[in-house]
C-alpha cells in the first residue's frame, strides 16, 4: 500500500455498479461525477440476488446493513424437476443471500450519493474526451459505448441460445425454487414488497417472440406451483428479453479507463451473479484507488477481477446447459442432490 490517494473519476452509467463505485469513492474522498442517460431511476423492477460478497462490498461502499433491512433473506431452497418433484433441497445455507428488487437497492445507492452527483438525462461523452479526470469507469451495461470505443465491436455479447421471461405477481412466495426441464427453466423466489417473483428460461433461435400465450404455452404441462404463477401474471408487466454473454476482453482496462459490471463481463442468469459481480468489482476497483496511484489501482484491478469473473460467465451458460439437459438428466439430479450437502 502506498498511501491514501483521492482525484476526480467519471462515471459512466448510473446503474448498480457505477452508484457502487460512486458511493464507495465519494466516501475514500474522491470528486465524483456520474453520468446516466436514464431520465431518473427505474421504477420498476425484478428481484436480485445479493450474495455474501455483494453484501459485503455495499459495507465498503458506506451501505453495510441496509439491503439486509429492505431484502429478504434466503436460507433455503428447492430444485425441482418440471412435474414438481425434487431434485434437491438447499436448507440452512451458511452463506445466505438477500432477495431485493432493483428499485430499492438503486434508491438506496442514491440516497448514499451527494446532491448533484448523478447527473440523469446526460449520456457521457466518449471516454478519451473525459481529460478533466483521473480515472473513467465504464458502467454502461451490457451495450456498453465504452467497452466498443476501447476495444471495437469484436467483443460485444454474444446470445447464450436462450430466450427469457421476468416479472412478479402478487404475494410472497414461501420459498425459492427453481424447476429444470428439457430445453427450459422456471424459478419462483419471494421479494421484498410482499411479491413473489419469477423468471423463465427457453432454448429458443434468437429474436424469437415473446408474447405471454407463448410462455404459458411452452410451460402447460409443467407443475402446479408455475402454472399457478402464470394464471396470475399481468401480461403488460412481463419482461422479455434474449440472454448475451461477454466475450472474454483482453483487459478490463485501457489507459485511465476501467470497465465494470456488465460493460466488462455480462453473463447468463443461472448462477445470479451478475449484480454481485458489479457491486465487487465497484468496491474492488474504489478501495485500490484509494490506497494506489491511478495506474497501479487500474492494473491491480484487471488483475484481480478479470479471470474470476470471466470464469463465472463460463460457469453460468454451463449450468444453464444442465439445467435444460435433455438427456442423463437422472445423473444429473443425483449429482445435484450430493453436492447439495455441502452447500
Amino acid at each position: 500500500m502506498s498511501g491514501t490517494h483521492a482525484g476526480k473519476a467519471a462515471i459512466l452509467g448510473g446503474g448498480i455498479g457505477g452508484l457502487t463505485a460512486a458511493n464507495a469513492l465519494v466516501r475514500f474522498g474522491w470528486h465524483v461525477d456520474v453520468f446516466e442517460r436514464a431520465e431518473g431511476l427505474p421504477p420498476t423492477g425484478t428481484a436480485l440476488g445479493l450474495w455474501p460478497e455483494a453484501l459485503a462490498s455495499l459495507g465498503v461502499a458506506g451501505l453495510g446493513g441496509e439491503a439486509e433491512k429492505r431484502g429478504v433473506l434466503q436460507t433455503s431452497g428447492w430444485f425441482l424437476r418440471w412435474d414438481g418433484r425434487p431434485i434437491a433441497r438447499l436448507e440452512n445455507l451458511r452463506r445466505p443471500a438477500v432477495l431485493l428488487s432493483r428499485p430499492p437497492l438503486l434508491e438506496l445507492l442514491s440516497a448514499g450519493l451527494p446532491d448533484g452527483t448523478v447527473h440523469f438525462g446526460h449520456p457521457a461523452a466518449a471516454a478519451p474526451d473525459l481529460s478533466g479526470y483521473d480515472v473513467v469507469v465504464g458502467a454502461d451495461g451490457i451495450g456498453s459505448a465504452t467497452r466498443d470505443a476501447l476495444f471495437g465491436p469484436r467483443f460485444r455479447p454474444v446470445y447464450t441460445g436462450f430466450t427469457a421471461w421476468r416479472g412478479w405477481v402478487d404475494g410472497r412466495a414461501a420459498s425459492l425454487s427453481e424447476s429444470w426441464g428439457p430445453n427450459a427453466l422456471f424459478g419462483i423466489t419471494p421479494r421484498d414488497g410482499d411479491l413473489t417473483n419469477w423468471f423463465a428460461a427457453v432454448r429458443a433461435p434468437a429474436d424469437s417472440t415473446g408474447g405471454v400465450p407463448d410462455l404459458r404455452e411452452r410451460y402447460r404441462e409443467w407443475h402446479p406451483a408455475v402454472l399457478d404463477v402464470l394464471d396470475r401474471l399481468d401480461p403488460p408487466a412481463v419482461l422479455h428479453h434474449d440472454l448475451y454473454q461477454s466475450p472474454p476482453l483482453p483487459s478490463y482496462v485501457r489507459g485511465k479507463v476501467a470497465l465494470i459490471g456488465d460493460a466488462a463481463h455480462a453473463m447468463a442468469p443461472n448462477l445470479g451473479r451478475g449484480a454481485c459481480e458489479a457491486i465487487v468489482d465497484a468496491s474492488a476497483l474504489a478501495v485500490l484507488l484509494r490506497d494506489h496511484s491511478v495506474t497501479e489501482a487500474l492494473h491491480r484491478y484487471d488483475r484481480a477481477r478479470r479471470h474470476r469473473t470471466q470464469r463465472l460467465v463460463r460457469a453460468s451458460r454451463m449450468l444453464a446447459g444442465v439445467a435444460t439437459a435433455t438427456r442423463f438428466a437422472t445423473a444429473r439430479n443425483a449429482a445435484i442432490r450430493a453436492t447439495s450437502r455441502f452447500a
